[in-house]
């Protein structure tokens, strides 16, 4: 291998999995490598922890830029023609680089995820990307190997590479002159489905997208922020409109984006059976934030032609696959 890789690895306070988590990055065995560890203004220990690695660099952000921001300025900061977007909570294997490097560069592919497995359960998919992203026609994002919440054991049954509409954010791989191209992250999402609104862009620009399995990482999730913060429920149903919007047109845009704030009220309902108020509170921010900030969400958008067929974009919804019809596996759904 000779293309030069620079993993970043973005933090926020996150101590004790940089200590965890580097150990393994650091014993990878791609070479040439560079290992970045991009700061969002920690308050913890985090700078200490890095200084004990020689050969992992600390570039201090300043302050907290959130998710998008902060790996936009962390990626204008170096030139390695690949990139990896990497979470602090990612244990990853030695050889996870050398297949993601050979496949972009035989297939010419420019993002890639690998296989992506629970951290703390090692037989399961992990929920953040699993053996790749996919979306409906309605903005739900799912996975092979994880829908909605259900996640599958790895039995091997999806170790073959394959086109996917969204490459994840704990994991990502790309190159670095596509990620310019696209205008890089949009930091007004902030954080959570930034990186869907990327690969949206790219998909629609004619780039390819891949998960190739022969990589593997482990994901604790949640790390960063708890599944179970209502900023996360916030900014997921927030993100998810506003990518409908920006990606649909007309008539059907409107459609999709009224019936999704629809289908959002059973999860409220849901969240409200388990007395978890502060997250019905945050769908309600959510839609009133997307409705009155409208203009905001949809400006600055790049020149695309949104009528473009993309063909991993799954055409049935699946919620209604899910809950309707049962069936929680990808290889149930799949479109033949």
């Amino acid at each position: 291998m000779s293309k030069k890789v620079a993993v970043i690895v973005l933090n926020y306070n996150t101590a004790d999995l940089l200590d965890k988590m580097l150990p393994s990055i650091v014993s990878s065995s791609y070479n040439p490598l560079r290992i970045v560890v991009a700061d969002n203004g920690s308050s913890d220990a985090s700078a200490s922890i890095v200084a004990k690695f020689e050969s992992v660099e600390w570039l201090p952000l300043g302050e907290n830029y959130g998710y998008a921001e902060g790996y936009n300025r962390a990626i204008r900061a170096v030139d390695e023609p690949f990139v990896v977007l990497l979470n602090s909570d990612v244990e990853v294997t030695t050889g996870w680089l050398e297949p993601l490097v050979e496949y972009a560069e035989k297939n010419n592919y420019d993002a890639l995820q690998p296989k992506i497995l629970d951290y703390k359960n090692r037989s399961l998919f992990e929920y953040a990307g699993a053996a790749g992203g996919f979306m409906d026609v309605l903005g739900y994002p799912f996975c092979r190997g994880r829908i909605f919440d259900h996640c599958e054991e790895d039995k091997g049954q999806y170790n073959q590479p394959i086109d996917i509409f969204w490459a994840s954010g704990a994991a990502l791989f790309i190159r670095r002159e596509a990620f310019m191209d696209a205008g890089g992250l949009d930091s007004r999402l902030f954080a959570h489905m930034e990186e869907i609104d990327l690969c949206w862009r790219l998909q629609l620009m004619g780039r390819k997208i891949a998960c190739v399995p022969n990589s593997t990482v482990y994901h604790v999730g949640g790390g960063t922020l708890s599944a179970q913060s209502a900023k996360k429920t916030y900014l997921n149903f927030r993100n998810s409109l506003v990518l409908l919007a920006r990606y649909n047109y007309g008539f059907k845009a409107f459609f999709k984006v009224l019936l999704r704030m629809i289908l959002d009220a059973p999860a409220a309902l849901l969240f409200l059976g388990k007395g978890r108020f502060k997250d019905v509170l945050a769908i309600i921010r959510a839609h009133w934030n997307f409705i009155l900030k409208m203009n905001y969400w949809l400006r600055d958008q790049p020149e695309l032609d949104l009528k473009k067929a993309i063909n991993t974009q799954f055409r049935r919804p699946i919620f209604w696959e899910y809950f309707a019809r049962g069936k929680r596996k990808w290889d149930q759904i799949q479109q033949k």
